[in-house]
């Protein structure tokens, strides 16, 4: 498995258990931590830990699975760096309850996806190779 995509696996689980611990921390003691703490949680768990688990599995399997090398290893680097930018710069958008910087987060993590979606479309063919 390439190096990335291990970092991809890695901190899904460091985001995982950053979120449950956030979690838990906010249902013991509801106003230790400042900001909206709900979406921070959810997020963390769904943009951290499942889809960054779906991108570095995916990365790693698909391109086996079609028979064909990953579309764009470059790509592939540049999506792994705006997912990350992206969530964390939300989390500092809701620790501040600055929706500015949320919606900056936000931006980054789609781009993201859509260098997901575009890398996962040519790799199996789903749009514009022929072959």
């Amino acid at each position: 498995m390439l190096k990335r995509n291990r970092w991809f696996v890695t901190l899904s689980l460091v985001y995982g258990l950053s979120g449950g611990l956030i979690g838990l921390v906010s249902l013991a003691w509801p106003h230790a931590l400042p900001g909206n703490v709900p979406r921070l949680h959810g997020h963390l768990m769904l943009l951290g830990f499942v889809a960054m688990m779906i991108y570095g599995i995916a990365l790693h399997v698909l391109s086996r699975f079609s028979g064909r090398p990953l579309y764009s290893e470059r790509l592939a680097d540049g999506q792994f760096v705006l997912a990350n930018a992206g969530l964390l710069t939300m989390a500092a958008g809701w620790l501040a309850t600055n929706d500015l910087i949320v919606a900056v987060g936000g931006g980054l993590t789609i781009a993201a996806m859509a260098a997901f979606a575009a890398n996962v479309a040519f790799t199996v063919q789903l749009i514009g190779l022929k072959g």
